[in-house]
């Protein structure tokens, strides 16, 4: 059995950031069911697909799910979900609070029929603030946290967002934190409550958590910026015939490293010798290992590498992690055969629970796929589906 079995976790978001936290908690085994309109959830547009809505990225952001079309925007669709939250532990949204109310889905509406859910709001901000009522997405929040100034300052051409959508996944994993720690309190208590969980407050925790520095202090020590993170030639290493990413932090591994390239002595070097000093001086740092590593293969610098038990690993490129020795090892790709879409590469969820295992139990719906099945469950008849269907608030049966 999983540790979320029996729960049932209703899923109004779409996009990234609330699918990617929903589609951890299906993992964990909870009960997931994705409310969506008719066109469905954008994120199925995207990308190579071999249906219509069904894309990669869709397919790798909301397995474990059963999908439920519905018009939210007619009352029928709103009495539906609803409904459905009365036997609802978890509603997640990521829509604007004020659609939400306009909707009649404001968490007062929810908690009176059923006054022990958990209803969590992926915000973009804080709605106690001046952007409360502005909209976010992934590009936004890089720039707004400073990531993209980042790059500049460590001596890029000029500012750049991460190539991934980093704030949706760091800020969906913060929105499963929320989701179990309320889940926590309702199990114990019987209580529900109503939980804010804003992006941009928690993109900004994360880069000021490395980057505050001296200005942690009152009055300020020094500037904030971590000058390790910033250096312009913290990057991998080219060796003499590729390169190598490899992290030496601690003063054991730079014994360790010095002592197999020969140079033991080096360690006496101030520069050297103490992690602050490493930090103060990471250009000159950096600069050392830079023309050092372009001396040896990889090959060459891996075995040295590891056997001073120094973190160091290969540059993979995207077709590259996919051969990736360790991934492939570890059953990381699951090859498995979607009902709809044939022969599919999903990945397994990463971590390993000795009593209750994570599952994919489901691959990625179709639109709409268990609707009917989702309403039934809800106490609608069949001839109340078919009207719900012929009236556009759902999809018909079949």
């Amino acid at each position: 059995m999983t540790s979320l079995h029996g729960i049932r976790v209703l899923d109004l978001t779409s996009y990234l950031m609330g699918p990617f936290a929903t589609q951890i908690l299906g993992d964990m085994g909870a009960d997931v069911i994705k409310i969506e309109p008719h066109e469905g959830d954008l994120v199925r547009m995207i990308g190579p697909a071999r249906s219509p809505g069904m894309g990669g990225m869709f397919m790798q952001c909301n397995r474990n799910k059963r999908s439920l079309v519905l018009d939210l925007k007619q009352p029928a669709g709103r009495d539906a979900v609803l409904k459905l939250a009365e036997r609802a532990d978890i509603l997640v949204h990521n829509v604007r609070p004020q659609a939400m109310a306009r909707l009649g889905l404001s968490y007062e509406a929810v908690s009176a029929a059923n006054p022990a859910i958990v209803y969590i709001g992926a915000v973009g901000f804080g709605q106690d603030g001046p952007y409360a009522a502005q909209p976010a997405l992934d590009d936004l929040m890089q720039g707004m946290v400073a990531i993209p100034s980042l790059f500049e300052r460590a001596g890029a051409e000029g500012p750049r967002y991460v190539p991934l959508a980093m704030a949706d996944r760091q800020a969906g994993l913060a929105l499963v934190n929320a989701v179990l720690g309320a889940l926590v309190h309702k199990l114990r208590s019987g209580e529900g409550q109503a939980v804010e969980m804003p992006m941009f407050e928690t993109l900004a925790q994360g880069v000021l958590g490395d980057h505050l520095m001296g200005a942690a202090f009152d009055p300020p020590l020094g500037p904030p910026g971590y000058a390790r993170h910033l250096s312009r030639d913290r990057r991998p290493f080219r060796t003499a015939d590729g390169h190598v990413c490899a992290f030496i932090i601690s003063d054991r591994q730079w014994r360790n490293f010095f002592a197999g390239i020969g140079e033991p002595a080096r360690m006496d070097d101030p520069r050297f010798a103490t992690l602050p000093a490493r930090t103060e001086h990471s250009g000159e740092v950096y600069g050392f290992l830079e023309a050092l590593f372009r001396t040896r293969t990889t090959a060459q610098w891996l075995e040295l590498l590891r056997a001073a038990d120094i973190p160091a690993g290969p540059l993979h490129t995207l077709e590259s992690l996919l051969e990736d020795e360790h991934l492939n090892a570890v059953g990381f790709f699951e090859r498995r055969e979607h009902p709809s879409e044939g022969p599919v590469l999903n990945l397994r969820p990463p971590a390993r629970w000795s009593r209750t295992p994570l599952e994919t139990a489901r691959l990625a719906p179709r639109l709409g796929e268990h609707s009917a099945e989702v309403l039934a469950e809800a106490g609608y008849s069949l001839a109340q589906i078919d009207a719900l269907a012929a009236a556009g608030v759902t999809t018909p049966r079949g």
